[in-house]
C-alpha cells in the first residue's frame, strides 16, 4: 500500500487522536529536501487552504514531488470560489437533483431556511445525505467539507468550505476519526488489534450485474485464500472510486468494457502504480470482438471462418453468405455471456439480424457456425493453465447460455477437470492464444472436431463461480490467484528498491 503521512499545522491539532509516527508538522514538511515519492499519499489537514497558506504550499510542493495529495490544488482553487465550485456542482448534478426530496423526508431540518452539515472524506453523519456525500468527494476531495444548504422553494447548496481539524468539537472528532478510519487503515484515533498484512487489495464488483463473473460463494473463497497469502481485502464497487489510492493491487470481478466504469477503474489503479487484474491492455484486447478476431487472423491462429461486416459497404451481406454459407453466426463487437450473439438460418434472417446490430455498431462479425456438443474452457494465468472445464450447450439451444424474452437465462451443464486430463491441443491451443494478448488471467473458449481445435473468443474477466471453474481445484484455485499477486507485489517492490 503507499505510505500515507498526514500533515498538521501544530502539534496540538492532532492531541485528540492516537499518536502515528506518519503525522507531521506543515514546517517540517515544506522544508523536507526530498526527491519525487510518487508512493506516498499526502493527507494535508492544515488549519487553512487560502491561496499562499501553509496549507496551500502543502498540496503544491506534494504534486511537485510526485506524491497523491488530499485536498490537490485543484480542489483547493475550485472550493475557494464560489463562482467555480458551482460550475463543478454540475457534475454531480443526479445527487443534488433527489437532495430536495432527500431533506424533505428529514424531520430534524423542520421548517428551517438553512442547514449546515459537514462531510469527512466523503461521509455523513446524515444517512440521507450518503449518496450526496460521496459524490461531493467524488468531485470535490478533500479531508473535512462543510455544506451549507438553502431553502426557498427547494432545497440547494449555498456554500462549500474547507475545514481543518483544529475546528471541530469532540463530536466531530468522532465522527472524523471514524471517517478516516475507513479512508486510510493505517491510522486510528484508538489502537485496534488487528493482523497485519502485507498488502491491500481491493476486489472490485458490481452488486446490480445479473451475471456477474463470480458468485459470492467463490468472492468468499478469494478472500479467504488472499488472507492467507498475506492480502487484506475489500470489496468496492464503482462508488468507490476515489478510494483506489488505498490499495496495492486491484483485482476486477465486474464485466468489463472500454465504456464502462472498469476501465477507468483499472486506467486509474495502473497510474497509482497498482497490481491490477484486469490490466487496460488486456481489456482493450479481449472484449473487442472485431480487435481480436484480427489479432488471431493475423498470428495465424486457428478460428472458425470469420468476416468483419461494414455497415458502409453495400454487398457486404451477399458477400458473407457466399463466403461462410448458412446458416452462420453474426455477433456485436462488445457482447458477453452469448449477449449480442445470433444465429442467421437465411438471407432474410442475415439481414434483420445485420440491421439490428448495424444500428448499434458500424461493424459486426460474422462467423461460419461450428457446432460442437460443448465448449472447451481453459483458465490461464500468466501463460500457466489454471483449469479445464466443458461447458455444455444449454438443451435445445446452441448455445452455452440461452436467454429467454423476459430476461430469464438457462445454461448448459458442465464437466470440471485437471488440466493434465484435458488434450494436450486444447490446453496449448489456449496458452498460446493467451500469449497475444498479455500476462493476466484469461478464459479461453474453443471447439475441437477430431484433430482440429479453434479460438472462439478469449476474456480476460474469465467467470470463476464456486462450485464449476473450481470443482476440481478447489481453494487451491484461489490461492493460486493470491499467490500471483503477490508475487507481482513483491517484483514492484523489488523494483522500487532498485
Amino acid at each position: 500500500m503507499p505510505r500515507i503521512s498526514i500533515v498538521i499545522s501544530a502539534d496540538d491539532d492532532w492531541k485528540p487522536y492516537y499518536p502515528s509516527r506518519d503525522v507531521t508538522a506543515v514546517d517540517t514538511y515544506l522544508a523536507a529536501q526530498e526527491g519525487p515519492v510518487a508512493k506516498t499519499v499526502i493527507l494535508n489537514l492544515c488549519r487553512h487552504y487560502r491561496y499562499l497558506s501553509h496549507g496551500y504550499y502543502c498540496s503544491l510542493l506534494a504534486e511537485s514531488r510526485g506524491q497523491l495529495v488530499i485536498p490537490s490544488i485543484r480542489t483547493i482553487n475550485s472550493l475557494g470560489s464560489k463562482s467555480l465550485y458551482l460550475l463543478d456542482l454540475d457534475s454531480v448534478g443526479v445527487a443534488l437533483g433527489k437532495l430536495d426530496a432527500l431533506l424533505q423526508l428529514s424531520a430534524q431540518h423542520g421548517d428551517a431556511a438553512e442547514y449546515t452539515t459537514s462531510i469527512y472524506f466523503g461521509r455523513s453523519a446524515d444517512p440521507e445525505l450518503k449518496t450526496l456525500a460521496r459524490a461531493l468527494f467524488d468531485q470535490f476531495p478533500c479531508p473535512i467539507l462543510e455544506v451549507q444548504f438553502r431553502r426557498r422553494d427547494s432545497w440547494t447548496i449555498s456554500r462549500l468550505r474547507m475545514r481543518g481539524i483544529n475546528s471541530l468539537n469532540e463530536e466531530e472528532q468522532s465522527l472524523f476519526a471514524d471517517s478516516l478510519d475507513q479512508f486510510s487503515r493505517n491510522v486510528w484515533r484508538k489502537p485496534r488489534r488487528r493482523k497485519q498484512y502485507r498488502y491491500d487489495l481491493a476486489i472490485l464488483v458490481d452488486p446490480n450485474e445479473a451475471m456477474p463473473p463470480s458468485d459470492e460463494r467463490a468472492l468468499k473463497r478469494f478472500e479467504k485464500a488472499a488472507r492467507s497469502a498475506g492480502l487484506d481485502v475489500d470489496i468496492i464497487t464503482r462508488k468507490d472510486f476515489s478510494r483506489l489510492a488505498e490499495y496495492d493491487a486491484l483485482f476486477i470481478r465486474a464485466t468489463t468494457g472500454i465504456d464502462n466504469h472498469t476501465y477507468r477503474f483499472a486506467k486509474r489503479a495502473e497510474s497509482l502504480g497498482c497490481v491490477v487484474i484486469d490490466d487496460t491492455q488486456s481489456i482493450l484486447r479481449c472484449t473487442n470482438k472485431i480487435y481480436l478476431a484480427n489479432l488471431l487472423q493475423v498470428n495465424r491462429v486457428a478460428t472458425p471462418r470469420t468476416r468483419v461486416l461494414n455497415r458502409h459497404q453495400a454487398d457486404c451481406l451477399e458477400q458473407a453468405a457466399d463466403d461462410l454459407a448458412f446458416p452462420m453466426v453474426l455477433k456485436i463487437p462488445d457482447g458477453a455471456f452469448s449477449v449480442g450473439v445470433k444465429k442467421a438460418r437465411n438471407m432474410s434472417e442475415l439481414t434483420e439480424i445485420a440491421g439490428d446490430f448495424f444500428a448499434r455498431s458500424a461493424l459486426i462479425l460474422a462467423q461460419e457456425f461450428y457446432p460442437t456438443e460443448f465448449d472447451w474452457r481453459v483458465g490461464v494465468l500468466n501463460g500457466s493453465p489454471l483449469f479445464a472445464c466443458k461447458y455444455f450447450m444449454s438443451r435445445g439451444h446452441w448455445q452455452i447460455y440461452q436467454h429467454g424474452e423476459k430476461g430469464q437465462v438457462s445454461s448448459g451443464d458442465f464437466a470440471t477437470m485437471a488440466v493434465e486430463e484435458a488434450p494436450e491441443a486444447v490446453i496449448q491451443t489456449a496458452v498460446d492464444a493467451t500469449l497475444l494478448i498479455g500476462n493476466g488471467f484469461y478464459g479461453v473458449d474453443l471447439k475441437q472436431r477430431g484433430e482440429e481445435v479453434v479460438i472462439i473468443e478469449i476474456n480476460d474477466n474469465p467467470s470463476v463461480d464456486a462450485g464449476i471453474e473450481d470443482k476440481f481445484l478447489g481453494i487451491k484455485l484461489y490461492q493460486r490467484l493470491a499467490d500471483e499477486f503477490i508475487r507481482r507485489l513483491e517484483l514492484r517492490t523489488e523494483h522500487d528498491v532498485i
